[in-house]
């Protein structure tokens, strides 16, 4: 193998979080960056999404997937950042190596000064699942079924089940119909839907199509084809009642459940993972706990908005540009910077970043979190040690949305060496 080229910052994805990144590094002034990509275009999974609902915060418009990702792509393409297509990451190790093949060049190797990890995330499988019943043709995540329809232009059946609510299954029991088939009903295991309210309005309720909370999978019929799914009531311990059993034939059956981050590379590179999002423990610049590797987007924790996905990689961009060009942690002080790890109070599943130093984050850091399960009429709010420096009234928090709050520095001066940011909901 020949010896290894350099960049200054090399960022693993093409996607919008990828991209994004690319472009914050760049105009950070990292003039050397590098986009790896192994599909065969950039863009990402936005080049399926042909729905609208995009680029709302970022660009005051409503787009598409395929135009949000274009947006992107152009700033890219007028900054002359470097990409390479159908190249498949093979590794990357703690010291910032990054080794990678494709068709022209074969295996080859890049020493980064700061690697951007974007890979994204992939849905959860049928086998994940534990579904009892046959193994026949017609079973399909929602995302390849999505692909089908929209990049392949094929319908995958006429009579459709969904399990499970995700954005993407929400969609596509839309996109279905549109297409002439006819959608059945949307199954929910948890008593509370697993995407956005307006995608349940705009997806289920004005097309009439039922969703059935506290509702799953328990069979399924077929050989050579999916016949039919029977599905059952679940208790409060997510086990199928009997006797609440109901069969519903259909030739398809789409599976949103879940979406996991692609973090086999972080795990290749010693990147400590969140038990919870399955993703990078980060700081308050992106840094995961391996110095000079960052991660943002859906390989970090799992969005409900293209949007904030930006935002965030915009940060990782810059701290990666800062990092590669000697701004690293090293710089910011002589002393260590005291750290504080922010701790998941009621009702708050994680957040991100997972600990921060005041000394180092900017004026305002955007803390992003999601919640576990639906809280009417509460408040959210953060303590720095004993002080409450956030007490915002909710009307309505759910999982499928994610949180935001903004922490300015000057609310956590006067933190003390071990003392903790608590993040929590209470009553109104």
């Amino acid at each position: 193998m020949a010896s290894a080229e350099r960049h200054d910052v090399v960022v693993i994805g093409g996607g919008s979080a990828g991209l994004a990144a690319a472009v914050a590094a760049h105009d950070a002034g990292a003039g050397d960056v590098l986009v790896l990509e192994r599909e065969g275009q950039l863009g990402g999974i936005l080049n399926q999404c042909i729905h609208n609902g995009f680029g709302l915060h970022t660009f005051k418009e409503e787009l598409t997937g395929p135009e949000y990702a274009a947006r992107y792509v152009a700033q890219a393409t007028e900054r002359k950042i470097t990409h390479l297509l159908k190249t498949t990451v093979l590794d990357v190790s703690a010291d910032r190596v990054v080794t990678a093949v494709n068709a022209e060049r074969g295996v080859f190797r890049i020493e980064a000064g700061a690697v951007v990890l974007a890979m994204g995330c992939r849905e959860r499988p049928r086998g994940a699942l534990g579904i009892a019943g046959t193994r026949p043709a017609g079973v399909y995540t929602a995302g390849c079924a999505q692909r089908l329809v929209n990049i392949d232009g094929y319908l995958p059946g006429r009579e459709v089940v969904v399990l499970g609510s995700g954005d993407i299954g929400l969609i596509m029991a839309r996109r279905l119909t549109l297409e002439g088939a006819h959608v059945a009903c949307v199954a929910e295991l948890m008593p509370y839907s697993g995407g956005l309210k307006r995608n349940i309005v705009q997806c289920l309720d004005d097309f009439g199509i039922p969703l059935y909370l506290s509702h799953t999978v328990v069979g399924v019929e077929g050989r050579g084809r999916v016949k039919a799914v029977t599905i059952a009531r679940v208790d409060e311990a997510l086990r199928p009642i009997p006797g609440t059993e109901g069969r519903y034939e259909c030739d398809t059956l789409l599976l949103s459940v879940g979406l996991l981050p692609e973090n086999e590379l972080s795990r290749q590179a010693g990147v400590e993972l969140s038990p919870v999002t399955r993703g990078p423990v980060v700081d308050e610049s992106l840094q995961t706990s391996v110095p000079g590797i960052f991660a943002c987007g859906n390989v970090l924790h799992v969005h409900d908005l293209v949007d904030y996905v930006s935002e965030e990689a915009a940060v990782a961009g810059r701290s990666a540009a800062a990092w590669a060009l000697g701004g690293g942690r090293a710089a910011a002080s002589d002393a260590m910077p005291t750290e504080h790890e922010l701790v998941c109070g009621e009702g708050v599943r994680y957040t991100v970043p997972a600990h921060l130093s005041p000394q180092r984050m900017g004026e305002r850091l955007t803390l992003r979190f999601r919640v576990s399960g639906v809280y009417q009429d509460c408040h959210l709010s953060v303590y720095a040690g004993e002080r409450r420096i956030v007490h915002r009234r909710k009307q309505v928090v759910a999982p499928g949305e994610m949180q935001e709050v903004v922490l300015r520095r000057d609310q956590l001066q006067g933190l003390h060496g071990g003392e903790k940011i608590r993040v929590l909901l209470e009553e109104a």
